[in-house]
């Protein structure tokens, strides 16, 4: 079989293989410090947002450790990783060399009702921000974004033109993630999801519902509604 068939062909991908390729053969010792992100955007060409993927994905894995203002370190290989990763939807999608669009719906300020309040640390009736954005792969809108967020964490979040970047992006470089809880069901959508992704009340899609932390601060909740049709959840696990 032709090399060419065997390379990564997305370029967060071939960042990812080069360092973790170069980690296994011993290039850079447990402890030694890594390229910067702005040599590894010299050295392969891409966006900023590209090798963050890739150190990130490492990150999850065991092979890199990463501190902020710093730098990104080598890690000891032993470790494993079981885990869902936090992934932004647009990296995902233009790693797939698909086009990524947002449509943003509602990014305001609102008064949290008390469950809310509770699960993000927030005095009853405290502010929140709340925002629902749709996501569309080439067009198709794949993915229905209900999320709030604990201003604390991210007090300039309403002034984000989240057209141009995601929530995730966002939220991962002024609230670094240090914990995430997940639920998972597979769930018909509210009259409103079904309108915003153009499908029926009936149809099945998948709810992801996620918690993240930030050094134990409550950062975001966010419900997030795809087609079933659309949309498949993997996982990974490596020695």
């Amino acid at each position: 079989m032709p090399a060419d068939l065997n390379r990564p062909a997305s370029p967060y991908a071939k960042v990812k293989h080069y360092l973790k390729q170069e980690l296994t053969r011993g290039r850079w010792p447990p402890g030694a410090l890594m390229p910067s992100e702005a040599d590894l955007v010299a050295r392969f060409g891409v966006s900023r947002m590209t090798v963050n993927r890739a150190l990130r994905e490492l990150a999850s894995e065991g092979f890199v450790e990463r501190v902020q203002g710093v730098g990104t370190f080598a890690a000891q290989l032993h470790r494993i990783s079981s885990t869902l990763t936090i992934r932004d939807l647009h990296e995902e999608i233009e790693a797939r060399g698909h086009r990524h669009e947002a449509e943003v719906h509602l990014v305001r300020a609102e008064r949290a009702p008390a469950e809310l309040a509770r699960r993000l640390d927030l005095p009853e009736g405290g502010e929140v921000f709340h925002s629902i954005i749709v996501h569309r792969e080439n067009g198709a809108p794949i993915q229905c974004e209900d999320r709030y967020v604990n201003p604390s964490c991210a007090p300039d979040y309403l002034g984000v033109d989240f057209s141009q970047t995601t929530p995730t992006h966002y939220l991962l470089s002024v609230a670094p993630l240090s914990e995430a809880q997940y639920s998972i069901e597979a769930s018909a959508p509210t009259a409103q999801e079904a309108r915003l992704l153009g499908i029926g009340r009936s149809d099945p899609c998948l709810v992801v519902v996620r918690r993240t932390m930030s050094r134990g601060r409550p950062v975001t909740i966010a419900r997030l509604v795809h087609p079933g049709s659309r949309y498949a959840l993997e996982g990974r696990f490596q020695p």
